[in-house]
């Protein structure tokens, strides 16, 4: 039986900030207050027919650390007052991913007990389905795509038996009460994995973990969170909230590559080919360099010695390939490196947006300005938001992020072309 009809508030822990972003972000195009929380819970943040997404940085840490950051996430969700749980995870399963599942499980039973976990990582806008409980990446076995080689958490197999190791994968009937019962026997007091190739099988599953209330966990990626959104909105009477759409603080975009997918690394190469070199500047640190910060910085003054010259277009981006000099860093402290050459950047030249690509790189630049949350209003094309800063230095920026191994080769142009607009035209800015 479904619960009682109220607008719900819906917390979203999420592994990464780009992934956080892009679920966040389906719920603010369903009329959904949307925010990634940063810092301190503002306010105005908890409110009914609110979406509240928390970063847990969970995606490479190992087994116990994914556990616990997990669970502390969902937590503080929850004491924020989220009735709802939507746990993001990769949709290629990249990472801790057993482990995030466990973690939400800890923390949420506190609150519901005999709670489970309901996992379907599809996207089929993005080419992921999971099929016969096997997962695919435009029709490919994921171990055959980018994820299956992801330099930092690849993915060695499409057999969810192996991914999540004691579950049960299932087709759903389309009659919501008996998909509702069929969950729950299947996930048998912990989880349960669905199949779903398409955006109605989505819309299925959707409404069948609307009849199963709080007690069932959704965990799946952007593809998952849009029909959760859809199917609580009408569940719950949400009704659109009015807020502001950003100002550009001025015309220049500070692109930002922490990602070292090769998705990511196509993207960017496309980028540099395609834009005048008169309207582009590269800001590409030498591996030497990333854990020198005083070297690090006295490298990037110099390249920002005349900050009035700085072209409309500033890429930071990471060394092609760091291992090479025998430094063995990882991905977060790569991305720490690059956004303190971003800080600097802001520190020297007038900057309206910033693009940041890849979720190691989104925390650290948004961490080093100390911006308390991530006020989402939109999307500038499939599985990539837009926002603005909220708190901080970069307070009232412009912010896209976008994940590394997301999208065609020209996605990222694209994003460029777009938001140049957007620039220009201030006050219509993806409200």
């Amino acid at each position: 039986m479904t619960e009682a009809r109220h607008a719900p508030i819906v917390g979203i822990a999420a592994d990464d900030v780009t992934g956080a972003t892009d679920s966040v972000v389906q719920f603010s195009r369903a009329g959904w207050s949307s925010r990634l929380l940063l810092g301190e819970l503002l306010p105005t943040s908890a409110v009914p027919g609110g979406a509240l997404a928390m970063n847990s940085d969970a995606r490479a840490l190992d087994t116990a650390s994914a556990r616990t950051a997990t669970a502390g996430a969902v937590a503080d969700l929850a004491a924020a007052g989220a009735d709802r749980l939507y746990l993001k995870i990769d949709s290629t399963m990249r990472g801790s991913v057993p482990a995030q599942v466990a973690g939400a499980l800890d923390a949420w039973q506190e609150r519901h007990p005999g709670c489970f976990a309901v996992v379907c990582p599809a996207y089929p806008a993005m080419g992921r389905t999971v099929d016969g409980g096997l997962l695919r990446v435009h029709g490919e076995p994921v171990e055959d795509s980018p994820a299956g080689h992801d330099p930092v958490t690849p993915v060695p197999t499409s057999d969810f038996s192996q991914l999540l190791p004691g579950t049960t994968t299932i087709s759903l009937s389309g009659a919501p009460e008996q998909d509702a019962q069929a969950l729950r026997e299947a996930a048998n007091g912990r989880v349960v994995v669905v199949n779903a190739t398409s955006d109605d099988d989505l819309d299925t599953l959707a409404a069948a973990l609307v009849v199963a209330g709080s007690m069932a966990i959704p965990a799946g990626s952007a593809g998952l969170a849009a029909a959760m959104a859809v199917a609580w909105t009408n569940a719950g009477a949400v009704r659109a909230r009015s807020e502001s759409a950003p100002t550009a603080q001025g015309q220049r975009i500070v692109v930002v590559v922490s990602s070292l997918h090769d998705v990511a690394r196509a993207q960017t190469n496309h980028l540099r080919t395609k834009l005048d070199p008169t309207d582009l500047r590269v800001l590409q640190p030498d591996a030497a360099l990333l854990d020198q910060p005083d070297r690090l910085a006295q490298w990037t003054a110099g390249e920002l010695a005349a900050p009035d010259t700085l072209p409309r277009i500033v890429v930071v981006l990471s060394p092609e390939a760091p291992g090479d000099t025998g430094l063995r860093l990882s991905g977060a402290e790569i991305a720490r490196s690059l956004a303190s050459v971003v800080q600097q950047t802001l520190d020297s030249a007038e900057v309206g947006a910033l693009v940041l690509v890849g979720g190691d790189g989104a925390r650290a630049v948004l961490d080093a300005s100390r911006a308390q949350a991530l006020r989402i209003t939109g999307a500038i094309q499939e599985g990539i938001p837009v926002g603005v800063v909220e708190g901080g230095t970069a307070a009232g920026k412009i912010v896209v992020t976008k994940a590394g191994g997301f999208g065609p080769v020209h996605a990222l142009l694209d994003t460029i072309t777009e938001l140049t607009t957007t620039l220009a035209q201030p006050t219509e800015a993806y409200s």
